[in-house]
């Protein structure tokens, strides 16, 4: 159970056990589990349901919420984005401090070679949990783990080290160095780079083997990762469903680095295309949607017949004759029939009829399935029409539902179907960029006036550094051990926004994370992100797709601070022991702070409207010069029809770098059904500093 709890930090260690004797007794001692005492006041402790009633009366607990379990969710993606390693740098890039709060990380990479590196900057004030297994070096300059299930799961090991590779996978993506000829067996052949190569790396390991990232460790690594003086948190983990602002750590945690001057850069989720999947939203932190590059790669499937299809998969492994083919809904296993064993779920196979062959499955799968009843390929008919590649520890690839079904007739027209599977090769995609079909997205679940996501980036097909611990797809059986790997999810789109960060914070080292924020927001590009590939518009992509080259020169920024957001919370009905539970101080809710969502200084207008009558909303919004110093913005409205959009002043002038000028924006949106898309953009003739404006 996680509280927090009112109380000076430097006596919360103290404080915590005496409240723990109170409920516990003598077993104090071994219930408490983590005392947070560095950047926000609350324990960890093991407790029955009885004395977790009994502490939720005690004078001074704010709440009391359970240890929730939480799940994980480049040589071309930084030129895709026009962000080539030749762009402007600045020498205090090195002094960048990334804290990745992942699966760990693989040292020996050739991604965190040191080399050239001097020691960590000053500020840093961290540790590494050194062993046998596992040490820092001038480039990952901390390391640290944390597990409060009792043993650390059998596959694992007791130290900051991936075993999962998904952890130095992000890493890489964010600040690796530079690594020429990296690949996966030959495919996404290139340069990987971080976004940041010179950026310093601190390792949080809150994420293991069996899959679990428990909200307990995450906090816990929040409050050393702020306490160690990181500058940009990464964090590609999320709930499986929304959580409330006051029920999850990574909220709270994200809420705490910014109060501390550090921005949270947080994957949108992978529960997409479903509406309101987004399960990371908070106002104070970065939502990354996951976009494709122009970079896709796409497998050969040859039948007997000479009819060959295009399918989509990671496929390393190449069969060069023909081979027998079977359908996996006439290989049912004993306790299965033939309605199950299409899909190749779990045991449903046959091993007897499956044996040396291609199974063909009426459903994408692992290819766990058939690899273990001895299948020596896979093809799977998905009916999602996905573009992102998975790999397999057998040959395999994923056909559209008609090319699949036309594999279904061929097996059933013929005595002794073949076919054969080739090597994927890389191909180029025109369309992208657009939005994976996996990637969650809005609207915005809790708020629903506040967009989410903030943006897309590059989250398909990434090549990146992986850990030697497991191999390609991490199923027993598969003996690819690998020191690159392409994968896809919004936990690689993530770590491009946090490298993106980490520049422009390099470039501009006294923005706050919301002057950060908005710089990657205002100048990101929706020009490509059109209809017919993003049916979901800004539901999918927020304000565009990210453009670090850019952000480091905005012209103006939205800022915000943790007044604003008091005020927002305040705003939205919380309590002030709600309000606590979020800030961790003695916070709380007056006439004087209660704001309205719409007037929070957020980069983006959004208007839940679903009613019968026109709906008037006032946007009160504040921007800070940070481009030329003297200058004339130009308020540039697009609104489609059914939304009539005001703005007042027009016309912004500034005479300093640093003035503030405030407007109001007026809309007022007819009663209708879909997603009306329009935008405000302030242009002095240099800098386009673009707003989207939705209602729904």
């Amino acid at each position: 159970m996680g509280d927090r709890l009112k109380g000076d930090l430097d006596s919360a260690p103290s404080l915590h056990m005496r409240m723990l004797q109170k409920v516990v007794g003598s077993r104090a001692s071994e219930s408490l589990l983590y005392s947070y005492k560095r950047s926000f006041n609350g324990f960890v402790a093991k407790l029955t349901g009885e004395e977790k009633d009994k502490i939720v009366g005690t004078e001074g607990v704010v709440s009391v919420f359970p240890n929730e379990k939480m799940k994980l969710h480049t040589t071309r993606s930084w030129d895709f984005m026009d962000f080539p390693q030749e762009v402007k740098r600045s020498a205090y890039e090195s002094d960048i401090i990334i804290g990745m709060l992942d699966s760990g990380i693989w040292p020996e990479s050739e991604s965190f070679n040191d080399k050239g590196y001097g020691p960590p900057p000053s500020k840093w004030k961290g540790s590494c949990q050194s062993s046998k297994n596992f040490t820092c070096n001038n480039k990952i300059i901390g390391a640290k783990y944390y597990y409060t299930e009792g043993s650390i799961p059998p596959q694992e090991v007791d130290s900051p080290r991936d075993v999962d590779g998904h952890g130095t996978h992000t890493a890489s993506t964010a600040a690796g160095h530079l690594v020429s000829g990296a690949s996966l067996l030959g495919l996404g052949l290139g340069t990987a780079r971080g976004g940041v190569p010179s950026a310093r790396i601190a390792v949080y390991k809150v994420c293991w083997g069996d899959g679990s990232c428990l909200s307990a460790d995450i906090l816990a690594a929040f409050d050393d990762a702020i306490a160690d003086g990181v500058d940009i948190i990464s964090l590609s983990v999320g709930a499986s469903f929304p959580l409330n602002y006051f029920e999850d750590s990574i909220a709270i945690g994200a809420f705490h680095s910014m109060k501390n001057g550090i921005l949270t850069s947080n994957s949108a989720g992978n529960e997409g295309p479903d509406p309101e999947s987004i399960t990371n939203f908070s106002p104070w932190s970065l939502s990354v949607a996951a976009s494709t590059i122009d970079r896709k790669f796409v497998t050969m499937v040859q039948l007997g017949n000479n009819m060959s299809y295009q399918g989509i998969s990671i496929n390393t492994f190449e069969l060069k004759d023909q081979c027998p083919m079977v359908y996996g809904g006439n290989a049912p296993n004993s306790g299965f029939d033939g309605n199950t064993s299409r899909f190749c779920t779990s045991g449903s196979l046959n091993k007897t009829l499956v044996n040396g062959t291609i199974v063909l499955c009426d459903h994408l799968t692992d290819g766990e399935t058939a690899f273990n009843a001895g299948a020596i390929g896979t093809i799977m008919n998905d009916d999602e029409g996905r573009t992102d590649g998975f790999s397999f520890p057998l040959p395999a690839s994923y056909l559209g539902f008609e090319d699949g079904s036309a594999v279904y007739h061929y097996i059933n027209s013929t005595r002794k179907p073949t076919a054969t599977i080739k090597k994927s090769i890389e191909t180029k995609d025109k369309l992208a960029p657009y939005i994976a079909s996996f990637s969650s997205r809005g609207p915005n679940p809790i708020t629903s006036d506040i967009l989410k996501p903030d943006l897309a980036a590059p989250g398909v097909n990434i090549v990146a550094a992986w850990s030697q611990a497991t191999t390609v797809t991490g199923i027993e059986g598969d003996k690819r051990v690998v020191p690159y790997n392409i994968i896809s999810g919004t936990s690689m789109s993530c770590p491009h926004a946090t490298g993106a960060a980490a520049y422009v914070k390099s470039l501009n080292y006294g923005w706050s994370p919301a002057a950060i924020k908005s710089a990657l927001m205002t100048t990101g590009n929706a020009h490509p992100m059109n209809s017919v590939t993003n049916p979901d518009a800004e539901f999918a992509y927020g304000a565009g797709h990210l453009d670090p080259s850019k952000a480091t020169k905005p012209g103006l920024v939205y800022d915000a601070g943790e007044l604003d957001y008091v005020k927002f919370l305040c705003g939205q009905g919380y309590s002030t022991k709600s309000l606590q539970l979020v800030t961790g101080d003695n916070s709380s809710c007056s006439a004087a702070n209660n704001g309205t969502v719409w007037d929070l200084n957020y980069p983006t207008f959004a208007i839940y409207s679903q009613t019968e009558h026109p709906l008037t909303r006032v946007f009160h919004r504040t921007v800070t010069n940070v481009g030329s110093t003297v200058s004339t913005y130009k308020a540039i409205v697009a609104a489609p029809a059914g939304l009539t959009i005001l703005v007042n002043p027009s016309i912004l002038t500034f005479k300093s770098l640093g003035q503030k000028q405030s407007f109001v924006v007026t809309i007022t949106t007819k009663a209708h059904k879909n997603l009306l898309s329009g935008s405000l953009v302030w242009d002095d003739g240099v800098y386009k500093v673009r707003s989207p404006i939705v209602s729904f």
